[in-house]
């Protein structure tokens, strides 16, 4: 059985998906990108600020769920460059602790509003 989540902590879904989505225990937390829930602005230009706002919202989804960051088991890290990895991991390892959730980062051609990153997760409840 499949229930969606929801949350005014984080944007809402501009298209037919569901910010998240709890299967059994397993939340999946759509792809957040850097839009202050509050005025749906971009929540800056460099990627620094733009990868915080990011997993602040997957956060938000998470909380939603009735989980933390240290549930996350596995995420996606969607980059408009790749030169930007080291700016984004620095602010990406302040949200989590050991053990880290396996991740993939690559480097797409577009993202929506032509923002720089967007984080999807996958966490299991504890």
């Amino acid at each position: 059985m499949k229930k969606a989540i929801a949350t005014k902590n984080a944007p809402g879904a501009i298209g037919p998906y569901s910010q998240g989505t709890l299967s059994g225990d397993l939340v999946f937390v759509s792809g957040q990108i850097p839009l202050n829930p509050a005025t749906g602005e971009l929540a800056g230009e460099d990627i620094k600020t733009q990868t915080e706002q990011s997993l602040k919202n997957v956060k938000a989804v998470l909380e939603a769920a009735g989980c933390t960051m240290a549930d996350v088991l596995k995420s996606s890290v969607f980059l408009k460059d790749m030169n930007m990895f080291a700016d984004m991991n620095g602010v990406y390892s302040s949200f989590f602790e050991e053990p880290y959730p396996a991740r993939a980062a690559v480097e797409v051609a577009r993202l929506p509003k032509d923002v720089l990153v967007e984080i999807e997760v996958i966490a299991r409840k504890s």
